[in-house]
């Protein structure tokens, strides 16, 4: 699914010149669940965006779907992007003036929908997320693990190919983190290939492969024999 070679990313202003991606070289195969992580500020943000097609690489080539799209324009990364991948992040990034039901059929609104589908498909997902009884409230109205379980929906309504995740419990208490993981790992036995980045090495575990940054490099990857 995704194949990265001696990916670059370099950030300039009139004076420094940061190299935040050195060279970075992997590969996710369709179904699989990754973790990266490393300390702050080695790459692990700079390389999800990268993967999610918000940014491109300065130099280096990047496979999704088997096209090389490194030097893809906004608008056609933006067509690859609401097609195939769901984004699940830190914040949530909901929008508080729309109701847990209008910001998980965002996306389908995006991807021209019938107004009928939308609404069995939503419903579907808010069931399956145990959301539902929630659905006419607004995020201000949820706890953190409720906020997030709407983020995770609208993350898949769509039922994109890849789910980006960027400290999907850095937010949440232990109990609600833990709520959290198992729904990604529920998603992935489905068959949805998970990226996530953790500084937790509790949320790694539940990975089947964790790759190691360090000043933008990959230093390690470790397979799971088995995951919890």
């Amino acid at each position: 699914m995704i194949k990265t070679i001696n990916l670059i990313k370099e950030f300039r202003t009139d004076e420094v010149e940061t190299t935040a991606l050195n060279e970075v070289s992997f590969e996710v195969k369709s179904g699989e669940y990754v973790a990266i992580m490393g300390p702050s500020g080695c790459g692990k943000s700079t390389l999800l965006n990268i993967l999610g097609l918000l940014d491109n690489p300065s130099r280096g080539e990047y496979f999704f779907l088997d096209k090389e799209v490194s030097n893809y324009s906004e608008k056609q990364r933006a067509i690859l992007r609401k097609q195939n991948i769901g984004f699940v992040f830190q914040n949530f990034n909901l929008i508080d003036e729309l109701n847990v039901f209008e910001n998980v059929e965002l996306p389908l609104i995006y991807l021209g929908w019938s107004s009928s589908k939308r609404k069995k498909r939503v419903e579907e997902v808010l069931e399956k997320m145990k959301i539902i009884h929630r659905k006419k409230h607004f995020p201000l109205q949820l706890s953190g693990g409720q906020q997030q379980r709407v983020a995770v929906a609208r993350a898949v309504v769509a039922n994109p190919h890849l789910i980006l995740a960027d400290e999907p419990t850095g937010n949440l208490d232990s109990a609600h983190g833990e709520e959290v993981m198992n729904l990604l790992s529920e998603l992935n036995n489905n068959g949805t290939t998970i990226i996530m980045v953790t500084h937790s090495q509790r949320d790694a575990e539940y990975a089947s492969r964790i790759v190691r940054l360090f000043d933008g490099q990959i230093v390690t990857e470790n397979i799971r024999a088995s995951v919890l």
